[in-house]
């Protein structure tokens, strides 16, 4: 039985990372940071499994990582442990620079020391292309000899990271590759990321319809809410439902579903030499686009009503344009997406109208 350690197991990546390598036969230590409340709800179908085990771990602590390494002696590492809000890391750049570049230092360092036949996934991003592009027959896209201009302390830490894999690969012989993976989206996806922000939005949106009784085409609307119709002024407030607060709605990425994301990386620690691989749909649509599926979901095709673009979400650097290309990745790895855009955007919807169904 093969083992696997996974850093950041709580998340969107970590938890469909762990049911697939459960599914494979592995043995899981999946390592969360300490918390004083429960995050194990994306870990429901795992966490009772007898090859899954949970440990706490920081990875900016090398002591800590170094134990881990050490006791464990797994297999393949994947560190999916990040600092994953690109606006936050503007507000936060010296913790996100603690997690997304020391953390992965540490590991490496953790494997060169005590575990140096261990092979080690690095979750690298799309964001450390920044603004370049490459251009081919009139097709703008980012491959993986595309230049890094990262716009981000995120992305900047990341490609700190990125490059340090690159070095212990040379310069130790360490079985390191790197996922560029682009933006990829599920059900799981954190709410401060604007496609389950949105989502969401839509989720409780229809719930208050339903509890209301009403349709959205018969609501009052003003510059910041939604109203129930046919109440006095001085009633508006018990039956209000407040816009969707947007940043920048002109930026287009390349959107797949995680759980197809997680089988890329399996497969990159299957190869005979460690490589890194851009990991996309080779698709781009904008927020825009992804407004309109997602409306259209429930019938509403004139979302623009219903937002308010607030200046306070952009992001000081902003990233206009990402389009992967997964050339590499499918004739390599044979690696393909299964899930496309509209179906991404349609099970968002459905399973947070689901949620929220359930809450009212």
């Amino acid at each position: 039985m093969k083992s696997a350690l996974v850093t950041g197991i709580t998340g969107q990546d970590g938890s469909y990372l762990a049911e697939l390598l459960l599914n494979k036969r592995y043995r899981v230590i999946g390592v969360k940071r300490r918390s004083s409340t429960s995050n194990l709800e994306r870990l429901g179908a795992v966490v009772d499994d007898p090859n899954f085990t949970l440990v706490e771990g920081e990875v900016a602590d090398s002591g800590c990582v170094y134990a881990l390494v050490d006791t464990h002696a797994p297999d393949e590492i994947y560190n999916l442990a990040a600092q994953s809000h690109v606006g936050t890391s503007f507000e936060q750049p010296d913790y996100t620079f603690q997690v997304n570049a020391l953390g992965p230092l540490n590991l490496l360092e953790g494997i060169r020391r005590f575990s140096p036949k261990t092979k080690f996934y690095q979750a690298s991003t799309s964001e450390m292309f920044g603004k370049s592009y490459t251009e081919c027959k009139g097709v703008k896209h980012q491959c993986e000899d595309t230049a890094l201009e990262p716009q981000s302390p995120y992305a900047i830490a990341k490609l700190d990271a990125h490059h340090l894999v690159r070095i212990y690969r040379q310069a130790y012989g360490i079985f390191g590759c790197c996922g560029i993976l682009f933006n990829h989206e599920s059900e799981r996806r954190g709410e401060n990321f604007v496609t389950r922000k949105i989502t969401k939005w839509i989720g409780e949106f229809v719930a208050w319809l339903e509890k209301h009784e009403v349709n959205w085409c018969d609501l009052v609307l003003d510059d910041d809410y939604l109203y129930v119709p046919d109440r006095k002024l001085d009633q508006l407030a018990h039956a209000q439902f407040p816009k969707l607060r947007l940043g920048n709605i002109e930026a287009y990425r390349d959107w797949g579903h995680a759980k197809d994301y997680v089988e890329a990386m399996w497969l990159m620690l299957q190869q005979d030499d460690p490589e890194d691989f851009v990991i996309a749909t080779g698709e781009t649509h904008s927020i825009k686009d992804f407004l309109s599926d997602a409306f259209s979901y429930i019938g509403v095709y004139d979302w623009s009503q219903f937002i308010v673009i607030d200046p306070k979400f952009y992001r000081p650097s902003e990233v206009d344009f990402l389009r992967g290309s997964p050339a590499k990745a499918n004739k390599k790895l044979r690696w393909q997406p299964k899930v496309s855009f509209q179906e991404l955007v349609d099970r968002m919807v459905q399973s947070d109208i689901n949620g929220a169904k359930k809450l009212a």
